[in-house]
C-alpha cells in the first residue's frame, strides 16, 4: 500500500491511502481490529469518507474498511459507467490485497447495493452478512411505478448544466452534513466534492441502471446470511420536485418498503427496520446510531454457529 502523496493533478486524501490494483491505485481507509471485518459501499456520488464518523463507532468493536470504487472519489479515474462485475471483483482483490480475512460484512448504500449484490453472487462463501441502507435492488423496477423505474430515473437525474446551478445549494449540503468532520478532513472534502471531476463522475455512475439490473438478474439472490435492512421512508422535499406527490408515496409506503421485506425475507436470518426521520442521502449523517446498530447486530449475528 502507498501513502497518501499523490500527483499535483490529482486531488489528495486528507486520510488513508491507496492500494494498487491492476496498475491503478484504489484509495482505502482502514481502521479498528478485528473480525468479521466491515466494509462500507458508498452510493453514487458519495465516496468512502462520507461514511467515516459511522466507520469510526464501528472500529470500536471489529476492524472496519472504507473505499473508492475505481474511478469515483480519490481513486484513479476509469471510464464510468463500470459493470457490477468489475467493480466487485476489484473489492474482492483490494480485500485480499489488504490481507483481509474473508468472510467479510458488507453494507451498503444506495447504488452501493448493486455492487455488494453482485460480490456476494461471485463470491458467497466470503460472505458473513449484509446491512442495506436504502440501497439498490435488482428487481426495483418490478415494485416501482413506471414513473419511478430505473430507466425513467435515468432520464430525470440531473445534467451537468443543472448541477452546475446547484453548486451553491450543494456546498451549503454539504458544509451542514460534514460539520462535525475534523477540519483537516471536512474542508478539503467539501472542496472534492465541489470539484467538476467529483460531479460528473456521480452524473455517469447513474447512466447505467438498467444494465446494472439486467447483469444482477442474471445471477443467484444473495447468499443466506444475517441481513438488516434500513428502509428511509421520510420524503425528502428535492425528491417531489422532479415526481408527482403520489409517486413519491408509492415509491416509499408501497415500493420501498415492499421491495426491502422482500430482500430479508429471502434469507433465515433478516429483519427491516423502517426510519421515517432521515431521507435517502443523510442516512448515515442523521441517523449514525441506527446504522451502527445494524451494523453491529450483523456482526453478532454472523459470529454465531
Amino acid at each position: 500500500m502507498t501513502n497518501n502523496s499523490t500527483s499535483s493533478d490529482r486531488l489528495a486524501p486528507p486520510i488513508g491511502g491507496f492500494q494498487e490494483i491492476d496498475g491503478r491505485r484504489v484509495f482505502v481507509h482502514r481502521s479498528g481490529s478485528g473480525g468479521p471485518t466491515v466494509v462500507f459501499l458508498p452510493g453514487a456520488s458519495a465516496v468512502g469518507l462520507d461514511y467515516f464518523r459511522v466507520q469510526q463507532r464501528v472500529s470500536q468493536f471489529t476492524t472496519a474498511v472504507v473505499y473508492d470504487r475505481g474511478g469515483t472519489g480519490y481513486s484513479d479515474p476509469l471510464p464510468l459507467p463500470r459493470t457490477a462485475t468489475a467493480v466487485a471483483t476489484e473489492l474482492h482483490e483490494l480485500l485480499c490485497a489488504q490481507n483481509l480475512a474473508a468472510p467479510y460484512v458488507l453494507v451498503a448504500h444506495s447504488l452501493g447495493g448493486a455492487y455488494a449484490h453482485r460480490f456476494a453472487q461471485l463470491y458467497p462463501q466470503d460472505v458473513a452478512g449484509l446491512v442495506w441502507l436504502d440501497a439498490f435492488h435488482r428487481d426495483w423496477d418490478d415494485f416501482m411505478p413506471p414513473a419511478a423505474g430505473l430507466a425513467a430515473t435515468e432520464r430525470m437525474a440531473p445534467d451537468v448544466e443543472q448541477l452546475d446551478q446547484m453548486r451553491p445549494a450543494l456546498r451549503e449540503m454539504h458544509t451542514e452534513l460534514l460539520a462535525d468532520y475534523p477540519e483537516h478532513l471536512r474542508q478539503p472534502l467539501i472542496e472534492a466534492k465541489m470539484s467538476d471531476e467529483w460531479i460528473h463522475v456521480g452524473i455517469a455512475e447513474r447512466s447505467a441502471l438498467t444494465e446494472l439490473a439486467t447483469e444482477l438478474r442474471a445471477g443467484p439472490n444473495i447468499p443466506d446470511v444475517p441481513v438488516v435492512a434500513l428502509t428511509v421512508v421520510g420524503i425528502d422535499p428535492a425528491q417531489q420536485a422532479p415526481t408527482s406527490e403520489r409517486t413519491v408515496q408509492e415509491m416509499i409506503d408501497d415500493g420501498k418498503t415492499r421491495m426491502d421485506a422482500a430482500l430479508v425475507s429471502a434469507v433465515s436470518h433478516g429483519e427491516q427496520r423502517l426510519l421515517s426521520d432521515t431521507f435517502h442521502h443523510r442516512l448515515c449523517f442523521d441517523r449514525p446510531d441506527a446504522v451502527v446498530q445494524a451494523i453491529r447486530d450483523v456482526v453478532d449475528r454472523a459470529a454465531r454457529p
